[in-house]
């Protein structure tokens, strides 16, 4: 059974940084994209930063300079290092696994909250 499980979520005041991480077992996804998505209330799930198994990146234009994503694949995990928080990246941040930089992966993790206000 392939699980994604993500961690690193919780509370933070704007311009404050926080780390998600999401470990993923049943499955070996070093030669896959794994990515992260959001989704805020009210809004549509998006693409906040992908990954491909060569280390190629990929960021939403609202998070492009302030998140970096990284990956370890003997680990088969992949990191969300969030820096200069702002109240709009408040949302449920979900670990996406199995497609590509251009292609959502299958496999989804149960989301993390992230919640940025003073």
């Amino acid at each position: 059974q392939v699980q994604l499980v993500e961690s690193g979520g919780g509370l933070m005041q704007p311009g404050g940084s926080l780390r998600l991480s999401c470990a993923a077992s049943g499955r070996d996804f070093s030669i896959n994209t794994m990515a992260w998505y959001r989704q805020a209330p009210g809004k549509q799930r998006e693409l906040v930063a992908a990954i491909s198994s060569s280390g190629l990146t990929k960021y939403a234009d609202s998070v492009q300079g302030r998140f970096t994503i990284s990956r370890d694949i003997a680990k088969n995990s992949v990191h969300l290092q969030m820096n200069s928080l702002k109240p709009e990246d408040t949302a449920v941040y979900y670990c996406n696994a199995g497609g590509g930089l251009f292609r959502t992966g299958a496999y989804w993790g149960q989301g993390t909250q992230v919640t940025v206000s003073s």
